[in-house]
């Protein structure tokens, strides 16, 4: 009796491994099927999964004096007290997963009025390297410069040339390039 909850339990994890490499019910053309809900495949997969395996541990400590009904239903009872909580766990997560707010992708328009700092000589016709925080996060990018910049100048972006160069003016305080709107450092 304990094998055919354990053979349960296994189909439990089947069906959690198929929804790792296949998806959801609604993407194998099944209908329109809540995947969050219910019967999303977490919900049954972790109700498989605690019928088996809490029918099977049910199964191996319950005395063998029992009759085989009594011990099967007994261990059902103890499979679907373990598969409840589980589900509604797998349902709770995730919901939990699928709602978690995310930042957007960082593209070169984020970059336009980061601050950093030289970090490669950057003269006046070419290029050289800053390092700039961009969304708490320390980048390096290439840099040009309309006037020559010296290691350690703070910057600030005023344009994004592409998604590996961007133009900067210095922020120190004896610099003579304003930065954009007309406002001097």
């Amino acid at each position: 009796m304990a094998s055919v909850f354990l053979v349960l339990g296994g189909l439990g994890v089947v069906v959690l491994l198929l929804s790792l490499f296949v998806g959801e019910l609604g993407d194998l053309g099944i209908g329109d099927v809540d995947t969050d809900g219910p019967f999303s495949v977490p919900a049954i997969a972790a109700l498989l999964g605690g019928i088996g395996f809490g029918g099977a541990a049910a199964t191996s400590l319950l005395p063998e004096t029992l009759p085989d009904v009594v011990r099967a239903l007994l261990a059902l009872a103890v499979g679907v007290a373990v598969a409840v909580p589980l589900a509604w766990g797998a349902v709770r997560l995730s919901r939990a997963l699928k709602d978690m707010p995310t930042q957007p992708t960082l593209t070169r328009h984020h970059l336009v009025g980061a601050q950093g700092v030289v970090v490669s000589t950057v003269p006046s016709p070419g290029y050289g390297e800053v390092r700039l925080t961009v969304a708490g996060q320390q980048l390096k990018f290439s840099a040009r410069s309309d006037a020559p910049l010296l290691t350690g100048t703070p910057v600030y972006v005023v344009e994004a040339l592409s998604d590996t160069a961007v133009e900067v003016v210095s922020t120190a305080p004896d610099s003579t390039h304003p930065l954009p709107g007309g406002e001097s450092p």
